[in-house]
């Protein structure tokens, strides 16, 4: 077996380990890309490209069933396959910047292979023995699958095969009442499907409650029938007539089962024993470098157990990069990540939740909200329905949340805000366009300082001294 030397290995392709790679090889270092699937990742192939794409055709479809100014509503002929067609031609539109012939380009060496530590600083993959100076493992996550009865005895979907379907489900059952349960959910809705959603807890049990209520009335004012506090005990049925049983014994019963209750990180081929790094239930152990036990052996993204975004793996690896090219110290926060449920209407955070910064602040902290019918663009859209938070500690922002249209896009000046630590003043002071959504955003910061400027004695008195003494 022959052995190859190089700088950095890198073990996965997805988003993380492909801005490594090509990072690392454009400054100089040599790089080894190991990917034993496909190029591109979870992100690109199962995960957040066609999800936004089959939600886009979703939202093609309801655009016709809603009165819209001057626009009468009508039922559209909804074609899935086609749908599915537009993911798939989404999908191979981008596909060319992640594959490995565009990486080999840049001086990649790419083994399509997986991966298996032999010992330190040493893995076999390809018919090679790859030795590195430091290794990245970018391997991502999988669907959890949970240890539920029956299961494994009827067929169903998890987000890596639901994008398969070329016709729609008659009854689409979906276990997990997070981002990617209601994203499908959604979807496949307007698309013509009837859904059910059964979550064990709180649907969006992760995001501010009042937000998710916008997000969750909208749904069910679709259709989407969304049962919450209902853990499943067991499946069962066949193909076609699947059934569902929940504690206090309802059934429920739909031709398909989509199961999205979370995801896991893909460790398992790696034999991280024999490099000597230690792993728990989130993934590798890292330090704020991201370093594993293994001071050789990096992990970011889905593999680091601290978060499971596309966009994280993109901060890990430009972070991972200081310290392994040019030997700079370099630490990572989680502070300042938005993430987003990509429904109709969207829910964007960022930062703490009114709830988690009143815990770690208590009165201290102040709220900032804004409903979006304050907003002009939002009257003229006739998209009123949504709110803004700003959660403010001493002139700064330590968290927002939106939910709302375009809400994913609008968290985007809240995560610069917080990223770099800036005052509300410095919001308050941005000159917007007008009429925009984004303008709720200054309005919001603006709402601070009205107290301050407006039921101020003293500030009173001051105007009235200097409109005498001034000529």
């Amino acid at each position: 077996m022959s052995i190859l030397e190089t700088d950095i290995c890198v073990i996965g392709a997805g988003s993380g380990g492909l801005s490594v790679a090509s990072g690392a090889a454009q400054m100089g270092a040599r790089v080894v890309l190991v990917e034993g699937h496909k190029m591109g990742g979870d992100c690109l192939n199962y995960g957040c490209v066609p999800s936004k794409a089959l939600l886009a055709a979703g939202k093609a479809a309801a655009a016709h069933r809603t009165n819209g100014p001057g626009v009468a509503a009508d039922e559209p002929e909804v074609s899935f396959a086609a749908a599915k067609d537009h993911v798939s031609r989404v999908i191979a539109a981008i596909a060319p910047h992640d594959s490995q012939e565009r990486f080999e380009g840049l001086g990649v060496t790419v083994i399509r292979d997986w991966a298996r530590f032999t010992g330190p600083r040493e893995i076999e993959a390809g018919g090679k023995r790859i030795r590195a100076r430091r290794f990245v493992i970018a391997t991502g996550s999988r669907p959890l699958i949970p240890p539920i009865k029956g299961l494994d005895a009827v067929p169903y979907f998890t987000n890596e095969t639901i994008f398969d379907l070329r016709q729609p489900p008659g009854h689409l059952l979906i276990i997990g009442g997070g981002p990617i349960g209601l994203e499908m959910a959604q979807a496949h809705r307007r698309l013509g499907s009837k859904v059910t959603v059964i979550e064990g807890a709180r649907a969006m049990g992760r995001d501010d409650p009042e937000a998710a209520a916008m997000v969750l009335a909208k749904l069910r004012a679709e259709g989407v029938d969304i049962v919450e506090q209902a853990k499943v005990e067991r499946v069962g049925g066949r193909s076609g007539a699947l059934e569902v049983r929940v504690a206090g014994g309802t059934i429920f019963v739909g031709t398909h089962l989509l199961v999205a209750v979370g995801r896991s990180p893909s460790l398992e081929r790696l034999n991280l024993e024999a490099a000597g790094v230690l792993t728990n239930r989130a993934g590798v152990q890292v330090d704020d470098r991201l370093r594993s036990s293994n001071r050789r052996v990096y992990a970011i993204g889905d593999a680091a157990g601290r978060g499971q975004f596309t966009h994280l793996a993109g901060y890990h690896a430009g972070l991972i990069i200081r310290p392994m090219l040019f030997g700079l110290p370099a630490k990572a926060r989680g502070d300042h990540i938005p993430r987003v449920t990509f429904t109709d209407p969207e829910l964007a955070q960022v930062g703490l939740t009114e709830a988690e910064a009143r815990e770690k602040h208590g009165d201290a902290v102040q709220v900032l909200r804004l409903d979006f019918d304050a907003s002009d663009r939002a009257q003229a859209e006739g998209k009123t329905v949504g709110l803004i938070k700003v959660m403010a500690f001493k002139g700064r922002p330590i968290g927002a949340t939106i939910v709302g249209p375009g809400a994913g896009e609008q968290i985007a000046l809240w995560s610069l805000m917080l990223a770099n630590r800036l005052k509300l003043s410095a919001m308050a002071a941005t000159v917007l366009p007008y009429p925009t959504m984004a303008e709720l955003s200054k309005r919001a910061s603006s709402a601070y300082f009205t107290p301050k400027l407006f039921d101020n004695p003293l500030i009173k008195r001051v105007v009235r001294a200097v409109q005498y003494w001034v000529p």
